[in-house]
Formats: structure tokens, sequence, C-alpha cells
């Protein structure tokens, strides 16, 4: 089965035939972890860097922010049997692509706050695909761990 993790979501899972996706990364960020002992796996697709902005909104939806989606995301992996030690961390998106509310960086704010959060926890990125100004699709299956990063005008590639 295909779960699609839409802007401001996310998804995780332990059944082998699942692969979860995640489509247009601009300057949103697309953070993938996968724990290859127990085949578990999973992504976020956040949008702003900081719920401080509007914490009512990060309380409704936590996956819209770093500060409140990363964590989210590593507690329902850890509970599905996930251990730091063993995960493989994929990150992608943070394009320089200017927001419909002018705001500019804004790709570059979003990978900032995750790098602070990773390092802080001692969390290694194993591959990223960055910055830039394409979007990117990312897509994982549950059963392998393989990832697959589709960049616009690229095409598609196996991590």
């Amino acid at each position: 089965m295909e779960h699609i993790v839409g802007v401001a979501d996310m998804k995780v899972s332990n059944r082998n035939g699942d692969t979860i996706v995640t489509y247009s990364l601009g300057s949103c960020i697309g953070l993938a972890i996968y724990d290859p002992k127990v085949k578990v796996g999973g992504m976020l697709h956040y949008m702003l860097p900081n719920s401080a902005i509007d914490p009512e909104k990060a309380k409704n939806n936590p996956f819209m922010f770093a500060d409140t989606g990363i964590p989210e995301l590593f507690a329902q992996l850890y509970a599905l049997g996930a251990e730091k030690t063993r995960i493989k961390v994929f990150v992608a998106g943070g394009s320089e692509i200017m927001e419909q509310e002018g705001i500019f960086n804004l790709g570059r704010q979003n990978y900032s706050a995750l790098m602070q959060i990773l390092n802080k926890n001692n969390v290694s990125i194993w591959k990223q695909a960055v910055g830039g100004y394409s979007n990117r699709t990312i897509k994982m299956e549950i059963a392998s761990g393989n990832i697959y990063l589709k960049t616009s005008g690229l095409g598609e590639v196996q991590l």
C-alpha cells in the first residue's frame, strides 16, 4: 500500500508491502527515517521551522513545524521498535523558492532548524539532497529501506 505524506503531514509504517512517498518538496523539508533491523520507516513533510509563530496551529498539526514534527516522527518510530543507533536519516527539500508571502530563504531556515534538532540529539544524516532551486519527491520502501529521489528535470534515482 502506498501512503502519501501531504504538506504538513507524517506517516510511519512497519508493513513490508508499504511505501511512503511525499511530493513537491520545495522550501519544505522531507525527512525520511528507516531502521533496517526492524524494518520500520517514517516520513515527515514540514513547511516551517518554528512553531512559536503560531502555537495554536502547532497544537492542531505538529507536522507543520520542524520543532514539533521532528520529535513526533522519532517518537512514533521508536514506539514501533526503531533505535537511534541503527537508523538511516535522509533529508530532501529546502530549496530557495520564493513563497507567496514574499519570504526568502525559507528552505535554508527549515534546513537549519532540522540540523539544530539533529545535532542536539546526536543524530547524523545518512544522505541528503537539499538547497538549490528544484522541487523533489522522495519515496521509501518499507521492506527494503530503499529510498528513491526524483528531482525536477533530472528524473528518479535510487539512493
